[in-house]
């Protein structure tokens, strides 16, 4: 029950025990079809590229970033959280010109923040994190694909934390590239990033194609246009495997696409409403619960995620010796926090398949034993009982 990942769902792991396929069997390009018409109401999109990059969540990531910038490049990166500071870690690598607009963590960075600064920087690409599981913060999207274009500058979305949790309209906010992964809301293994991209972007990267790749980097980019440093990251070469040419880029990960197929199979046939639905009802349960302890939750309420809950830890008690208490008296996994909050806050997770209501119920009875045990004074079964209450009242809206 921590940031991720989560436990997989059983159809899942029994998906992925099917037998092997070369990757160019009829069968093999037809579950690839498959997965892209899945993927495409996931992500909120009717984009003709949309597909996997085989990798953790972080390959698509990559694969996005190093496929539309080119070194020099002036990249804008909203920053309210660890995962903020990785994009601005893999630009530096690129060799991008980086700009930040950013917020305390436990914030979310205002809209209009990001028009001045894109206003004074003017960017050719402006990243963000959806959900930052290290500060459990969901950064408001409505709008921001539209502001970018107004600017000039193509969008990239990270979604790893909110996809299949969270709504995605990836059409509506008018963004340009979303990448996620499946071990968190969509209760899959990490292995495999589902990706969406627009055509104003593929026409990017595919007009990067031509030139060759593999030279040094003091000689990226000379007059006929910037290369690309990678090759297995490289979208275009991905996509020419993804389209009807099925060009051989690499060996396909049959597996994790068995696991990432049926991951979306599961998700559309619960439906996307009821599973966000469900996302939230969770998270509330695991908010009031809390608090009921008399427990105080990190951050802005107005824009929690609704999968990822941070609870700050009481001063004078020992966050590891509760989380090791969580572990060996009761098999529960809880986690720990990052940079600034590292120490400071307990991130407890409820998504996928482990975003059901017994689970945050035992989860919080677990809670409650181990810090009565350490000395916490709480009243005991309140966080079960307002837990339950707030679960109920969400389903019932």
């Amino acid at each position: 029950m921590g940031p991720g990942p989560v436990n997989a769902h059983p159809r899942v792991l029994r998906a992925m025990s099917a037998d092997l396929l070369g990757q160019f069997d009829p069968e093999m390009t037809a579950y690839m079809n498959e997965v892209m018409a899945l993927y495409r109401p996931i992500f909120g999109t009717d984009n003709r590229w949309t597909f996997l990059v085989d990798g953790t969540a972080r390959a698509g990531i990559e694969a996005a970033l190093v496929s539309l910038v080119a070194p020099g490049e002036t990249v804008l990166v909203v920053n309210f959280g660890r995962f903020g500071l990785l994009l601005t870690e893999i630009l530096g690598r690129i060799g991008a010109r980086i700009e930040t607009v950013e917020a305390p963590w436990g914030q979310v960075v205002p809209l209009d923040a990001i028009e001045d600064t894109l206003k004074r920087v003017r960017p050719t690409l402006v990243a963000t994190i959806h959900g930052d599981t290290s500060t459990t913060m969901a950064q408001p999207l409505e709008g921001f694909g539209a502001l970018c274009r107004r600017y000039g500058a193509l969008s990239y979305v990270d979604a790893t934390a909110t996809i299949g949790g969270m709504e995605l309209a990836a059409d509506r906010w008018q963004v340009d590239i979303v990448t996620g992964g499946l071990q968190k809301c969509l209760g899959g293994p990490s292995g495999s990033a589902p990706i969406t991209v627009s055509e104003a972007a593929a026409e990017r990267i595919f007009a990067r194609r031509h030139v060759e790749r593999g030279i040094a980097r003091e000689d990226i980019d000379d007059g006929d246009g910037p290369r690309i440093g990678s090759n297995y990251f490289d979208l275009a070469m991905v996509m020419d495997y993804w389209s009807d040419k099925r060009l051989n880029h690499h060996t396909e990960a049959t597996t994790m696409l068995y696991g990432a197929r049926e991951c979306a199979r599961i998700a559309l046939q619960e439906g996307l409403a009821r599973r966000y639905a469900r996302h939230r009802a969770a998270g509330r349960a695991v908010t009031a619960g809390a608090r009921a302890l008399g427990l105080e939750v990190f951050g802005d309420d107005a824009h929690r995620m609704s999968n990822v809950t941070g609870l700050v830890i009481p001063a004078g008690f020992d966050g590891e010796a509760v989380r090791r208490a969580m572990r060996e008296d009761f098999e529960i996994e809880i986690g720990t926090a990052f940079g600034p909050l590292q120490g400071k806050v307990w991130r407890i997770g409820a998504m996928g398949y482990n975003a059901a209501k017994h689970k945050v119920l035992i989860t919080l009875g677990a809670l409650e034993t181990v810090l009565r045990l350490q000395g916490f004074a709480c009243t005991p079964g309140a966080a079960i009982d307002a837990a339950l209450a707030a679960w109920n009242a969400e389903v019932a809206a």
